[in-house]
């Protein structure tokens, strides 16, 4: 399977729509496609229990302390895509066409994780 067909399906962002990050969403291009990306409850259990961690706070303790690797990074990147209508799972991601290679991954899964823990402003 090349990047094109394995990112193929939902959660494509029509045209220059914009991602709403007071929603949580963050904008990630794989395979010439931008893709919506949020970290919803149920993709945050998910990533708890792929990643072997007690809590949410566990999770986001591990990443501000630098304790993360490639392969959390694209759970993250996995699970925050499967939050905005993505049809892939963790396994594609190695053979997807990530704009930005492995520094950009980092840098939206520590995104989609911050703003899924971002206090909304009264």
């Amino acid at each position: 399977m090349t990047g094109a067909q394995t990112v193929a399906g939902g959660g494509a962002v029509a045209g220059n729509s914009p991602v709403n990050p007071l929603a949580g969403e963050v904008g990630i291009w794989l395979g010439g496609r931008r893709y919506r990306a949020k970290l919803t409850l149920g993709t945050l259990a998910e990533l708890e229990e792929d990643l072997g961690e007690r809590s949410m706070i566990a999770l986001v303790e591990r990443f501000e302390s630098g304790r993360f690797g490639s392969r959390d990074v694209m759970a993250v990147l996995a699970a925050g895509l499967r939050g905005g209508g993505w049809q892939g799972c963790a396994s594609d991601l190695p053979h997807a066409d990530l704009r930005g290679g492995p520094i950009e991954a980092a840098q939206l899964a520590a995104q989609l994780l911050a703003r899924a823990f971002q206090v909304p402003a009264p």
